[in-house]
């Protein structure tokens, strides 16, 4: 008897990309506490939250015809480049944000998704 998988690809994508955050705040918050921490955080929100958004809208159109997908595509990615761009205006207002360690926590965590290009296969 096979055992069905329980998360698709793009699930599996995003508990890999929260498991990365997890890591770099770690790695950041050993190197000098919390207020070190922050920003590379802020950076790995920043790629969590538009990313999530992005496949909650493509999941929703998982039983559409494939017109309906292609459009949810379309909009979830249009979606999601406006809401990245509103979310690092936002967490650039901040003083204390690092430029650099946010944009560290930002790729580590896209970092994810390209590599699961090349190396994830179902």
């Amino acid at each position: 008897m096979a055992v069905e998988n329980q998360f698709s690809t793009v699930g599996k994508i995003l508990y890999v990309q929260v498991l990365m955050a997890a890591l770099v705040a770690s790695g950041f918050f050993m190197m000098g506490g919390w207020k070190y921490a922050l920003s590379p955080v802020l950076g790995c929100g920043v790629a969590l939250l538009p990313n999530g958004y992005f496949a909650f809208k493509i999941y929703l159109a998982r039983h559409k015809h494939p017109q309906g997908i292609l459009n949810a595509f379309y909009s979830g990615e249009a979606v999601k480049l406006i809401l990245t761009a509103a979310l690092f205006s936002i967490v650039l207002q901040i003083s204390s944000v690092d430029f650099l360690t946010l944009l560290i926590g930002y790729l580590a965590v896209l970092s994810v998704f390209w590599f699961a290009l090349f190396f994830w296969r179902d």
